[in-house]
């Protein structure tokens, strides 16, 4: 199939965690033999901070990582979506301008005859309705919601059964245990400090923790205010700014445990949706406590998988057992590391994928059998 996939950059994943499965997913299907072509606008928000902090370098990691991909750029909604006349299928993920999510829609009517999806990966349909609303996807044929909750938003909406549950995961070329096991210490945490959706939780679930469980914590991520900053030199956290996305499993793999703690939308409104953190921790084998969400899929094996809490101080009980107990870490490894081989990995999403286009193009087929 030629597929062509309309994303808010391929390139950054400043601020942009749907970048990480992307660009798993992408792969996977080169690497079946698709044509894939990947298009995002000139001056892409999250490409234009990545560049204006750390330069043109900033764009090696992911072209060493990935050299099967590259993406194209364009000026006008209107030209980006000329370019999906021709394709099989075509996908435009929710972090698009409105106009180039129409223009799309466009195409279509006009006579293209590809598959068109909608790809959801954000708590909006919740936290900024009627902005989501607003968007014209009255030419697609379906929407990819990553999670059940979200699914249940786009059914309330009026899109029935053609609203499909399509998990973020790990991409296990990337994203694996280490070769051979090196020294670990202390604890990390990856992640963007955003706009207020987990700051209290930050600090119950892991600044506070790490602190009286006597862990050193390093800290990865973008967008921490000053404010943020002090809190973590209070607490005696090391902030290392960004982190290409790609160079994680190195950093996991010199790191006792990591921690999730989930954005606050996710934890209530969307609940079951873990976001793309714990898949790609899970994947490198390294053990994880998280702060509280509730499993509604039953995506992993919660107390084997990973360890969950409920409150602040059984995370810091439960770091000071990871901490001295080498077979509970080791345990949890093996357990998350087996669930996501089995079920969630970037391979399992492209089958997936492909059934769901399959089971849309059927009614079609028959028509015109």
């Amino acid at each position: 199939m030629r597929i062509v996939y309309f994303t808010h950059s391929l390139r950054s994943c400043w601020n942009h965690g749907n970048a990480h499965f992307l660009r798993g997913v992408l792969s996977e299907l080169v690497e079946r033999g698709h044509q894939v072509e990947v298009f995002e606008p000139e001056r892409a928000w999250s490409l234009a901070n990545m560049l204006a902090d750390h330069g043109e370098a900033a764009l090696e990691p992911f072209r060493q990582a990935y050299p099967e991909l590259q993406s194209r750029t364009y000026q006008r909604p209107e030209e980006g979506a000329g370019h999906a006349f021709g394709a099989d299928l075509v996908i435009v993920h929710e972090w698009n301008d409105p106009k180039l999510v129409a223009a799309v829609g466009r195409v279509r009517r006009r006579g293209g005859r590809f598959s068109l999806l909608f790809h959801d990966t954000h708590h909006r349909a919740v936290s900024a309705a009627q902005d989501m609303r607003a968007y014209d996807l009255s030419e697609y044929d379906g929407v990819l919601a990553f999670g059940a909750a979200l699914v249940d938003v786009y059914r309330r909406w009026g899109w029935g059964d053609r609203v499909f549950v399509w998990h973020e995961a790990a991409d296990m070329r990337r994203f694996r245990p280490p070769a051979h096991e090196g020294e670990r210490e202390g604890l990390v945490w990856i992640g963007n400090w955003g706009d207020g959706e987990r700051s209290r939780e930050l600090v119950e679930y892991l600044l506070e923790p790490a602190r009286d469980a006597a862990l050193p914590l390093d800290i990865y991520g973008v967008r921490y205010p000053a404010t943020a900053k002090h809190a973590l030199q209070q607490f005696g956290a090391y902030y290392h700014g960004w982190l290409p996305n790609a160079a994680a499993p190195d950093i996991f793999a010199s790191h006792l445990a990591t921690v999730h703690v989930p954005r606050r939308f996710y934890a209530k409104a969307l609940p079951g949706i873990p976001t793309i953190r714990v898949f790609e921790a899970l994947a490198c084998g390294i053990p994880l406590v998280s702060a509280p969400w509730d499993d509604r899929e039953h995506l992993f094996r919660v107390g084997e998988d990973f360890l969950m809490v409920r409150n602040g101080a059984e995370m810091t009980r439960t770091l000071r057992d990871l901490k001295n107990d080498p077979a509970l870490r080791e345990s949890l490894a093996r357990s998350g590391l087996e669930s996501i081989r089995k079920r969630h990995t970037c391979a399992h999403r492209v089958e997936e994928l492909l059934s769901i286009v399959e089971r849309m193009r059927a009614p079609e087929l028959e028509s015109a059998a």
